[in-house]
């Protein structure tokens, strides 16, 4: 990645990263770029993922001034930092705890959208108990042997690289002797499969790893301790999943997706999620607001309630993300509540957007004279209380961790994992 600034401030008002902000798109900005050039202007400006430290390629910003950014991009309507979890889990998570080389060797490629990356933890019988997973790492010499089942990859098709945690001590404790590894997914040991699911997508895949092979210089965090690696990974995706606020039009990176030699500005009129999940600027409070003037209820005392308690549900949550990222984590559990509400952010938003649009929110999409995006928030809205960590989850962390309630009973803690009863 080149460096077009030699020095970030991290500190100053969400206005004045505004003002900066919005002065270098006024410079930079050309919808005649391809997606790759115009990513490569963005990651160089660092404006990429601004929260990330300047070591890693960011600006070292809070909660706070990231928004401020991501706000700005969205209202100036350009193409937004390349999306997936290449930029939401692996780059955070390779800057807390990877090593300056893995740091310099996978993270501008993140930041410029040439690498795509997906998340290998979830197996059939490891997905709410995560730390029972299954797939294991065998060490041959400088490299290590994986053999295993992944499920719910997202973007596992697209993908070049793979977030993978996996058993190497099957002798350590259930939540020991796990180590998380960087892993190359082109290559003969692995088959993806795609999973089609109920919008007609195929955004999910399982994954099968039959000896396929990892460098031990690809061991993120060091050996045995994944586990460890792994929460870092899954905090920064329930903040993110729960972080509310304008996100910026997204395109899906890596050469697999087939976007980094498109025209940018073609992308900046998309308004609904692609048949890779691009696009996407929800329902919020202002798309309710268009969509019950279009329909012409705009004025009905009930949906003008409904959309006020939505709008106020999202900014308490985003309110509550600042709060916690000003003064510190209050309980150590801020991304639990934030997916938490975010999860029922999607089921108000589906309910409300059926209850302006009325008998329409039976019909197909096609044949809908509200163009459909209710349509395929309902059909899509089960799936945020399942992925990122169940609702259910969630709310036994908060319980248990939080509220001090009691465990359910299990083994001691100390218990070697091949002595566990196996799911």
């Amino acid at each position: 990645m080149t460096d077009t600034i030699t020095s970030v401030a991290a500190t100053g008002t969400p206005d004045e990263v505004r003002a900066e902000l919005d002065a270098w798109l006024s410079e930079n900005w050309d919808p005649d770029l391809t997606v790759e050039e115009w990513w490569a202007r963005l990651a160089g400006a660092r404006w990429a993922s601004p929260a990330l430290p300047p070591e890693a390629g960011g600006r070292g910003y809070g909660r706070d001034l990231a928004s401020a950014v991501s706000t700005g991009l969205a209202e100036a309507n350009v193409v937004g930092p390349p999306m997936g979890l290449g930029l939401m889990l692996a780059a955070p998570t390779i800057g807390v705890h990877g090593t300056p080389e893995q740091i310099d060797r996978w993270v501008p490629p993140i930041l410029e959208g040439t690498e795509a990356w997906c998340q290998l933890f979830s197996e059939p019988g490891a997905g709410s108990d995560l730390a029972g997973l299954q797939c294991k790492a065998v060490r041959d010499g400088d490299e290590w042997i994986i053999t295993g089942q992944k499920v719910w990859t997202s973007g596992g098709h697209m993908a070049q690289k793979g977030m993978l945690i996996a058993r190497t001590d099957p002798d350590a404790p259930k939540h020991q002797g796990i180590t998380y590894f960087g892993i190359d997914m082109d290559q003969p040991g692995i088959e993806v499969r795609p999973l089609r699911e109920m919008t007609g997508q195929a955004l999910f895949n399982e994954v099968f790893l039959d000896e396929a092979r990892v460098p031990h210089d690809a061991v993120i965090g060091g050996l045995g301790v994944g586990w460890a690696v792994a929460n870092t990974t899954l905090a920064f995706e329930r903040a993110s999943l729960g972080g509310g606020g304008k996100h910026p039009v997204s395109v899906a990176p890596g050469p697999t997706a087939g976007r980094l030699q498109a025209r940018a500005g073609d992308y900046t009129e998309r308004v609904n999620r692609g048949p890779d999940g691009e696009g996407g600027r929800g329902m919020g409070t202002s798309a309710m607001i268009d969509l019950a003037r279009a329909v012409g209820n705009a004025d009905d005392p009930i949906v003008r309630q409904e959309i006020v308690q939505l709008h106020i549900l999202g900014e308490v949550n985003r309110l509550n993300m600042q709060r916690a990222k000003a003064g510190g984590s209050r309980t150590g559990a801020e991304g639990n509540m934030a997916k938490l509400a975010m999860s029922e952010l999607v089921r108000r938003s589906r309910d409300v957007g059926n209850l302006i649009i009325g008998a329409d929110g039976m019909l197909a999409p096609a044949s809908c004279t509200t163009g459909g995006v209710v349509q395929e928030v309902t059909v899509f809205s089960p799936a945020p209380a399942i992925y990122g960590g169940t609702d259910q989850v969630q709310r036994n962390i908060i319980g248990e961790r939080v509220l001090g309630l009691p465990k359910e009973p299990g083994p001691d803690k100390g218990t070697p994992f091949r002595d566990l009863l196996q799911n």
